[in-house]
Order: C-alpha cells, then structure tokens, then sequence
C-alpha cells in the first residue's frame, strides 16, 4: 500500500523513516537502500531526507541508534526477570547473536563499522556507547553469576570482553552466511566454552 500523501515539505514522524530503513535493509539489503527509494517509501524527497539527516552515514547511524534502544529494551527485560544467572546469560547471548544470514541489524552493524573508518569523532562516540551497554550488562551478569557461586570467580571486565569478541566474530559468520555456520551450531559452541571456561568444576 503507497504511502499517505504528505502535505509539501512536512516530515514524516522521525520513527518512520528509521523503521523504513531497517525494512528496507531485511527486504533489499544495503544495496537496496537509497535515499530516493528511501523518499517514495516514506512521502519525501531525497534532498528532505538530507536536511534531516545531512548524509547517508548519520541516517544509518541513526537506524542502529533507534534499533539498539529497542534491543536495549528487550535485553534489560530479560535480564531483570526470573531464573538462574547462566539462564539470563544465556538468554543476553541469544539476543546478542544475529537471527541469521543478512540479518538486518548486523548487516546495518557491519555497514555503519565498515563506515567508520572515515567517522568523526563524535560517530564514533555514538558506536562506542552503544557497545559499552552491551559490555556493561554483561559484566554485571557475571559479576552476579560469581557473587551467588554459579560460575567461576572471573575478572568479570577481562571475561567479557573475551566473550563479546567470540560472540562478535560468530556474529559475522552468521550475517554474512558462511559455509557450516548456523545459528544452532554457533549457540552450541557458545555454550561449550562458558562451560569449559565459566562453570567447570576447577
């Protein structure tokens, strides 16, 4: 269904146009987002996308931003609700990890980090605090796993960013669809090394 006409030089609702990205992404890919193809979707020219957003990579930035509050949202869902720690670790790995092959979060990830590059330092401010909530949750799971006797007492900082990388370097098997790696097979070696490293008996 097109979109409703929009009276001449009125936005559309800042949210829209984020949503239109990342559906546009799952549907297309990257390759299939323009800033014209963008406008037909949500009732604008290309050139009022660039007065909102003034390029291309602060649109996408803007995208993951929106995206990682949703994400951000759901994660402290699960990680203030019931069951033991290892449950909630699980459940945080399982939200971290990509769907699966061109999963658009992670094909938007790969895109803004591949971007940065070229980034201001404020760009990569904005990408550093979205990983520090992830890093920061996880600590703190850890820490807790530790304090009520479920795991190993680990340096809970150093742990998780070992983890975060593995965690990261599946995630980029998955997105980009390697040979022999699924999802199942990614969570069971996930799983193999907290309990070889984690929750052993030492």
């Amino acid at each position: 269904m097109p979109p409703a006409p929009r009276t001449r030089n009125t936005a559309p609702p800042r949210e829209d146009v984020l949503a239109a990205v990342m559906a546009t992404v799952a549907e297309r890919g990257l390759d299939g987002l323009t800033m014209a193809g963008l406008g037909r979707e949500v009732g604008m020219s290309s050139g009022h996308l660039l007065y909102y957003f003034r390029t291309k990579d602060e649109l996408l930035l803007q995208t993951l931003e929106w995206s990682e509050n949703r994400l951000g949202d759901r994660r402290r869902l699960l990680l203030s609700g019931p069951g033991t720690v290892r449950e909630r670790l699980d459940a945080y790995i399982g939200l971290y990890l990509p769907a699966g092959h061109r999963d658009p979060h992670w094909t938007l990830w790969l895109e803004v980090w591949n971007r940065s590059r070229d980034a201001g330092d404020d760009a990569r401010a904005r990408q550093a605090a979205i990983e520090g909530a992830w890093h920061r949750d996880l600590v703190a799971l850890l820490a807790e796993g530790g304090a009520r006797g479920e795991f190993r007492r680990v340096d809970a900082e150093h742990f998780a960013t070992r983890l975060r990388a593995l965690l990261d370097g599946f995630s980029v098997h998955l997105v980009v669809g390697l040979p022999g790696t699924g999802r199942a097979q990614v969570l069971d070696r996930v799983a193999e090394f907290l309990e070889e490293s984690l929750t052993a008996a030492g």
